[in-house]
């Protein structure tokens, strides 16, 4: 009995889903629990699990974006044929007499059996496609490139559906039918080299990596795209600016507004259209802060205590302060705006394509050195495509760091849902006169954006001061 394979809906908000990549070819067989997909959401990748057993047949490319619950494979018994349009399973060896057509890897009707041909002559498990254009004669219509970039990669051009003229074959439809298979079978392998997918191989081409050089994590050592995100994202140093992740546009690039990017562009300019954004700059004294962080990191040397950050100590700040200033840990509904009961802080960690918020539940009842452990577990996670979309999801209000980067001020935009948003720029010296005499002191400048529906500018200062404040006094911070 033929196996639907679902897009799934991972996460409360995801609406649609991207096929990073097949992990495994087409025709092979995979058992249940086995990873059958990397699939790239709004918020996180993810490898996604067969359901069931069989033999793998995918009825969409990689690179895909469809939308949750949609038909992506079939997982099929020894024999077995994909089932036709109406969903009932096709006898082996009925072929067309049976009416059995199911989806080209394009997405559009091809007319004839598979979805994915064999491109080296050898058998898959699948039926070859049949082309949709002949020219004169029965000869197949090609150009030259086209012929001379499909004997380069071995691939039989009547498995390719020609975009030209008349339906003519180019190169550019050779390149897009190696990127769109699934699998190993884009380009042979050669003896003693490394498995991956096409769209992996061709990443690593734009980012100058050596395959043969990297370490897959994928089943048999397969390579897969976040084993390129580790080569090209250097691991945070500390007391430095973090570097740059991923591969930086060149001039020329177009980026995409697809999965995350697409997301964030969608939801910061949702976020600016819908609300009456306004922002704050507060300096505040952190010399206290610095101070007992030097004697933590002495006391706590021996033990098994994370010494906490300068930015976890302001998450605590924050989240204590929300305690006494409820409008601002609110979210704003048709009725009216409504106080949130739980404070569940966000905080943003960037990652290669974009930024990741985890959040900190019930953050204002964790001890600090429990909330530093919980950060920076949550900032690894989101950093190495581990975190799941559970911990992205339910944070009340948020924090946004770009002191790391040398910024003093900037205006964060609101996370949907939330009426407010903290960023944190850097810590520099400043200067206090004691009677004549100048005074060094360690300080930054917060930047509080709200929502001016939800809340006026003296409640938003209000809060601020007694952020600041607590960090004056950071021993009540650490309970």
């Amino acid at each position: 009995m033929a196996v639907e394979v679902l897009l799934p809906k991972i996460g409360l908000t995801m609406q649609e889903g991207t096929i990073d990549e097949w992990l495994v070819p087409a025709g092979a067989a995979v058992a249940e629990g086995d990873a059958l997909l990397r699939l790239a959401t709004d918020k996180v990748d993810v490898d996604v699990e067969a359901e069931a057993g069989g033999l793998f047949h995918p009825v969409v490319p990689a690179g895909v974006t469809v939308p949750t619950g949609s038909l992506i494979g079939w997982l099929l018994a020894e024999g077995e044929q994909p089932p036709d349009p109406a969903g009932t399973p096709t006898p082996a060896g009925s072929g067309a007499a049976a009416g059995a057509s199911p989806p080209a890897l394009d997405g559009t009707d091809a007319g004839v059996a598979p979805a994915v041909p064999s491109v080296n002559g050898t058998d898959t498990g699948v039926a070859p496609a049949v082309p949709s254009v002949n020219g004169t004669g029965g000869r197949l219509l090609s150009s030259p490139n086209a012929r001379r970039v499909a004997t380069a990669a071995d691939v039989e051009l009547t498995a390719v559906r020609g975009t030209g003229p008349g339906g003519r074959i180019v190169s550019e439809d050779v390149e897009e039918f190696l990127a769109a298979l699934p699998g190993d079978l884009g380009t042979p392998v050669p003896p003693g080299g490394t498995s991956s997918s096409p769209l992996v191989r061709k990443l690593a081409k734009e980012r100058g990596i050596d395959l043969s050089e990297v370490n897959g994590t994928g089943p048999g050592g397969r390579i897969r795209r976040s084993d390129l995100d580790a080569v090209t994202a250097a691991p945070p140093r500390r007391d430095t600016a973090p570097p740059l992740r991923g591969t930086a546009p060149r001039p020329g690039d177009v980026v995409p507004l697809t999965g995350m990017r697409g997301t964030i562009a969608r939801r910061m300019h949702a976020s600016l259209q819908e609300m009456a954004q306004l922002t704050h700059g507060y300096e505040v004294r952190m010399d206290a802060v610095v101070s007992l962080r030097d004697r933590l990191k002495e006391e706590w040397a021996d033990s098994d205590l994370p010494v906490p950050s300068l930015n976890d100590f302001l998450l605590k700040a924050a989240a204590l302060a929300l305690r006494e200033h409820p409008l601002l840990n609110a979210t704003v509904r048709e009725d009216g705006i409504h106080l949130l009961d739980g404070i569940h802080l966000g905080f943003a960690v960037a990652v290669p394509g974009g930024l990741m918020v985890p959040v900190i539940e019930d953050a204002v009842d964790l001890p600090l050195p429990e909330m530093a452990r919980r950060s920076r577990d949550l900032a690894q996670a989101a950093r190495e495509g581990r975190i799941s979309p559970a911990q992205l999801e339910g944070a009340t209000f948020t924090v946004t760091s770009l002191g790391g980067y040398g910024v003093d001020f900037f205006t964060p935009v609101i996370n949907p849902g939330n009426v407010a948003i903290l960023g944190v720029g850097r810590l520099r010296d400043g200067v206090e006169w004691a009677d004549d005499r100048p005074l060094r002191t360690r300080v930054l400048t917060l930047s509080l954006t709200f929502d001016h529906r939800a809340v006026d500018g003296a409640p938003a200062a209000e809060y601020l001061r007694t952020v600041g404040d607590l960090l004056s006094r950071p021993l009540r911070l650490l309970v």
